[in-house]
């Protein structure tokens, strides 16, 4: 049937792809199923679909994914995220807004310790819709928020999603870890900026942060003295971004290498000082890191095969030329590629958006002269942006299955959380300098 409309073999694999995706075949199957059909319509024999995916995936930068995984795991886990968000609320949880405001500020911090927004809903959304709730929230509300804030995560540095794309795009990862932190505090704030919108739901417009987490030991005593309390028994998780992000910034080690300094801090913060560390939970924790990782890495491999098919077919010519023809206004070809990834990130998880789409995307971004780093931030965003968004919203079966409310209802609390998340997207594309000003100062 493809012969008839003259379709090469690349645009028949993509054809096949989606249509596998639309039978709920699972995304890596889905890759690979695909191009090896496109493999067999080319000519080439199987066995170099072996060589392939050894190729790649033994890159040196991708070792960074495991260990940030496994490292964001440890710390959820050994209650290190529990400390954080005890001290955060004695800080500024008796502010306008309370545990809403908290809960946007733990989810950007945990962003830098993560890096994965699926496993921040798993590791901090529990305690911190419990305390929303308790705080006058709705529950639907605080699911959302908690979706959005872990979504940046993807953003924020350390991000798995910035390693893959530094990896494709063959650009300097601690160049984009730079760019990404202004973009990710200003997602932050069109969060805060949307929260008194919970107000007509209930919530106090001037929240005391009502029993929620953990209780605050001598809730009575001066705040001073209950802000050093919090604060000693934290400082050590705390310390986790300065120590990961510090030594990247200053050369001590690369983002790959900070992805094992990372995890190795965690077991010796759970082991050595909190001691919360048995084997149960070092299990327990190297299972879910384990599947976590696993998932990650199969698509990885399986795209290897799909991006071999797309050179060769030469795909990346035709249609990065056929989206250059949409328009000689750059804003325009801008704005077309957000709505493909926006569009994308609604059906399948960033990975796998990146594999497909950045091949066909990155020769545009270069005939259009445009920066690689801030491109790779927009991209980002967009990502972050499609794990809230169904059907495919992976953060939103996350929380569904931790509040046990249905997805529908989860997405409707997350609108408002949308509404600003697509307004500070416009603001990072339109602006470049958030992304690229404190990249070329630290350079």
């Amino acid at each position: 049937m493809f012969e008839l409309f003259g379709l090469s073999a690349g645009s028949q694999m993509v054809l096949a792809f989606f249509g596998l995706m639309a039978l709920r075949v699972p995304v890596a199957f889905a890759l690979g199923l695909s191009a090896m059909y496109a493999m067999w319509r080319i000519g080439f024999g199987f066995d170099l679909a072996g060589d392939l995916i050894a190729t790649g995936i033994t890159k040196y930068s991708l070792l960074a994914i495991p260990f940030f995984i496994l490292a964001g795991t440890l710390m959820g886990s050994l209650g290190i995220a529990e400390r954080m968000i005890r001290f955060f609320r004695v800080l500024i949880g008796s502010t306008p807004g309370g545990m809403g405001v908290v809960g946007t500020v733990v989810c950007l911090f945990w962003g830098a310790v993560s890096g994965s927004g699926p496993a921040s809903v798993a590791a901090i959304g529990p305690m911190i819709i419990k305390g929303m709730e308790e705080d006058g929230y709705p529950r639907t509300y605080a699911a959302g928020l908690v979706c959005t804030g872990a979504a940046l995560s993807i953003v924020i540095p350390p991000s798995i999603g910035l390693v893959i794309y530094g990896v494709i795009a063959e650009t300097s990862i601690s160049r984009l870890f730079i760019a990404a932190i202004v973009p990710g505090l200003v997602m932050g704030l069109a969060m805060l900026a949307v929260l008194p919108l919970a107000n007509r739901a209930g919530a106090p417009a001037h929240s005391p942060a009502l029993a929620a987490l953990a209780p605050i030991p001598d809730a009575a005593r001066p705040y001073g003295r209950r802000l050093w309390s919090a604060f000693r028994d934290s400082f050590w998780g705390l310390m986790t971004p300065v120590v990961i992000l510090g030594g990247i910034y200053s050369g001590i080690f690369t983002p790959t290498e900070a992805a094992l300094v990372a995890t190795v801090y965690a077991l010796a913060v759970g082991g050595l000082i909190y001691r919360t560390l048995n084997l149960r939970g070092l299990y327990d924790a190297l299972a879910d890191a384990a599947a976590s990782s696993a998932v990650v890495m199969l698509v990885v491999a399986y795209a290897s095969l799909f991006g071999w098919v797309v050179t060769v077919e030469d795909l990346v010519g035709s249609y990065s030329a056929a989206l250059l023809g949409i328009s000689g206004n750059e804003w325009v070809v801008l704005a077309v590629i957000m709505a493909i990834l926006l569009v994308a990130g609604m059906f399948m998880d960033p990975v796998t958006v990146m594999f497909v789409s950045l091949p066909i995307f990155l020769p545009v971004m270069r005939e259009l002269g445009w920066d690689p780093v801030w491109f790779g931030v927009v991209v980002m965003v967009n990502l972050a942006i499609g794990l809230i968004t169904p059907p495919v919203g992976i953060n939103l079966y996350v929380a569904a299955n931790v509040t046990r409310l249905p997805i529908e209802r989860i997405a409707r609390g997350a609108l408002p959380f949308l509404g600003a998340s697509l307004l500070g997207l416009v603001v990072i594309a339109a602006v470049p300098g958030l992304s690229l000003s404190l990249a070329r100062l630290l350079n």
